[in-house]
């Protein structure tokens, strides 16, 4: 024990099972207490706690303290060091008894006839990266029947609609992407039969757009008032180069508090974002007719060896590194030598080391076949690279835990939660926002004339997007 008269209190450890006791120093008259000297254990510290309070240990003080605020010093010191860590999935379970939160979800269930034809009138309505506006306004035309605070596009064309708060929190984004990958023109008819509905897009990503418009409509007809504001975001060119996200996030970084892009994914989430490189190479040779003269090779020789030693490539699998070969080009007609053969790789991991590893392995490839064959080289980076997206710490933030505590409020037992996000929540982690991104219905085929997904289980996914708003945005007391 120091010398200059000290009082037993008790703080936390770093140990996993009990709580570090400590002597605290009021040596300085007016100064904050302070560790100076550990005691040999817990049971010691509290009976410490009881004498003191009995006054039967009070030791001389050299400071005008009052006896009675110091015994509030330590016990506020050991009220922090004995508490627990938060139940959240209680506090969700807890807020879904609420009138108002009940009323929420029961209207999902009222509303099941319109939410359907909602979504197969939405999917059928065809939106290209770029080429969203027409399904845009359908939704903002749906949005009239709610009580929104503004409803509006930005200069990137991302439909934008805010619900403010009372009071108490930064807004809470949900962000669900317009666009699909499929070409202009091309008619979409959706198909309802076993329990599922079938179309390009029915997945990706209008079941997440049809979700949010359902879950809009259940808190402003359950009269629900959140803390923060929540801001819908029905973003464009997801599927190209994330250009809403990253407009919509720089413009207003300083006002948002957390971020849920709504895209794939259903029964759990995901907290990180995986790095995302595309790039067009080029073999540029002298071209010619399959008879001439030049060179006996076209330059697509060079482009099939390449390809070749790059899927021989071993890939890490922790951390997992994805690679494709997705598109090819060459000459325009049979009896020409081609004079760009050109392929392009999509190169993904969750690792940016190895992403940049990778991305000069195969630029040595490149190099290599080049010189090989006597022809040029040349690389092209398609939109932006977008950097592997890992927030150290993110996984045990408040918005992860509570988006894990909710999937598992509303009966998913084993949520996995992954650091593998690859759309718009990627925009938000690399701004330094806590954000996930997850999904309302199970789906197969994304990305083709085959998509589908199962059409019940979207109703529980809009209850789960609603508990995410409110649990996330948070809610005053009821009276």
């Amino acid at each position: 024990m120091p010398s200059s008269r000290c009082w037993y209190g008790i703080a936390p450890g770093k140990a996993a099972v009990a709580y570090l006791p400590i002597a605290v120093d009021f040596q300085s008259p007016g100064s904050q207490p302070r560790p100076v000297a550990p005691l040999v254990t817990l049971h010691a510290a509290r009976r410490a706690f009881r004498m003191a309070l009995a006054d039967s240990i009070w030791l001389e003080t050299k400071t005008t303290m009052p006896k009675i605020a110091l015994v509030l010093t330590c016990l506020a010191m050991l009220a922090a060091g004995s508490s627990k860590p938060r139940d959240l999935k209680s506090e969700v379970e807890d807020t879904m008894a609420r009138e108002d939160v009940r009323a929420a979800l029961a209207h999902v269930d009222s509303d099941r006839p319109r939410i359907l034809e909602e979504w197969k009138r939405l999917t059928e309505i065809n939106a290209p990266s770029g080429k969203e506006r027409t399904r845009a306004e359908a939704v903002r035309l749906l949005l009239k029947s709610c009580k929104l605070d503004k409803v509006y596009y930005d200069e990137t064309g991302n439909l934008v609609a805010i619900r403010k708060g009372t009071g108490g929190g930064k807004a809470v984004v949900f962000d669900a992407h317009l666009d699909t990958v499929f070409q202009e023109g091309q008619r979409i008819k959706a198909e309802i039969r076993d329990g599922k509905i079938f179309a390009p897009g029915v997945g990706d990503n209008t079941r997440n757009v049809e979700a949010l418009l359902a879950s809009i409509r259940a808190i402003d007809r359950a009269g629900i008032k959140t803390k923060g504001d929540l801001i819908f975001v029905f973003t464009v060119e997801e599927e190209t180069n994330m250009a809403g996200a990253r407009r919509f996030v720089s413009e207003n970084l300083a006002r948002i508090g957390q971020y849920v892009a709504l895209d794939g994914g259903y029964e759990g989430l995901t907290y990180g974002g995986i790095g995302i490189n595309w790039y067009k190479h080029h073999f540029i040779g002298p071209g010619g007719h399959t008879r001439s003269r030049t060179p006996p090779y076209s330059a697509s020789l060079p482009l099939a060896r390449a390809i070749d030693r790059i899927y021989a490539l071993e890939l890490p699998k922790d951390p997992k590194v994805d690679l494709n070969v997705g598109m090819l080009g060459g000459s325009e007609v049979v009896n020409a030598k081609a004079a760009d053969a050109w392929f392009t790789v999509d190169l993904r991991s969750t690792d940016q080391k190895l992403i940049d590893e990778y991305e000069r392995r195969i630029a040595e490839i490149l190099r290599e076949e080049a010189a090989r064959a006597g022809v040029q080289v040349r690389t092209e980076v398609i939109g932006e690279k977008l950097p592997a997206a890992q927030i150290p710490g993110n996984r045990e933030s408040f918005t992860v835990r509570m988006s894990e505590a909710v999937h598992q409020a509303v009966g998913f037992e084993r949520v996995p939660v992954t650091a593998t996000a690859s759309n718009n929540a990627n925009v938000a982690l690399l701004a330094g926002l806590p954000a996930i991104s997850t999904g309302c219905a199970p789906c197969e085929g994304g990305h083709s004339a085959g998509e589908w997904c199962w059409i019940d289980p979207i109703y529980r996914g809009i209850r789960k997007l609603i508990l995410l708003e409110v649990m996330l945005a948070g809610l005053n007391p009821t009276e």
